[in-house]
């Protein structure tokens, strides 16, 4: 968990400069001036254009921010899995469920060369970090994941996740425009929207964390 909340606080970090930039132009404290002499200099109108465009863009980093976050949180579990030799009998009913789910997904004469101790090598063989997620990330979907594998749920605040999915979606397929979804949201509120969810994603992983350290996913004895 350790590289995990090292590259949490590293992209997170990110986005909080970001938004910083953000609200510093939206206050006038930064300009896009040219830098050299005989540089065209942006209109006003432009630069309310590109400023919108660049709103919307604040969406993105935090759905990224979002999404590789719980992936790498799912990720570090099944590593600590496979550093510990956890076998299929010895894991919480919860844990089996999500691994028996992995089995059905997999090809049996893809898997069967992985398997030389079929309930130690299964738990892990049917891992695949990239199929865990694409663009269904919210609070919700975080909360169902603790759930199924027994970990604590966050309790902060996540209605603002729903917001951050739903803006990432529309200007991925193309629903919305970048100038469409900027528009819309005032800086007090993408502080507001930011803040919210790094605070989430920061109860995640020290939820993620205490699960491990306790090793919470083993059956009780």
């Amino acid at each position: 968990m350790i590289a995990v909340q090292s590259d949490f606080k590293s992209r997170a970090k990110e986005v909080i400069r970001y938004f910083k930039f953000l609200r510093e132009f939206d206050a006038k404290r930064v300009a896009f001036n040219p830098a050299t002499p005989n540089t065209s200099v942006m209109s006003a109108e432009e630069q309310t254009a590109l400023f919108k465009t660049l709103k919307a863009n604040g969406f993105l980093l935090l759905y990224n921010l979002v999404e590789s976050t719980l992936k790498n949180a799912i990720e570090a579990i099944f590593d600590e899995f496979k550093a510990r030799g956890v076998s299929f009998d010895a894991c919480h009913d919860k844990v089996r469920n999500v691994v028996l789910t992995n089995v059905k997904k997999r090809n049996v004469d893809d898997l069967l060369p992985s398997l030389t101790s079929i309930s130690i090598d299964i738990v892990v063989a049917t891992f695949r970090k990239d199929e865990l997620f694409s663009g269904n990330v919210d609070g919700r979907r975080i909360r169902d994941v603790a759930d199924s594998y027994g970990f604590r749920r966050p309790a902060k605040k996540s209605d603002n996740l729903l917001t951050v999915k739903t803006n990432r979606n529309d200007l991925a397929h193309g629903n919305k425009s970048f100038a469409e979804v900027g528009r819309d949201y005032g800086m007090n509120e993408l502080k507001k929207i930011q803040i919210e969810v790094v605070a989430f994603l920061k109860e995640l992983l020290a939820n993620v964390a205490e699960y491990l350290s306790n090793r919470t996913y083993l059956s009780p004895i």
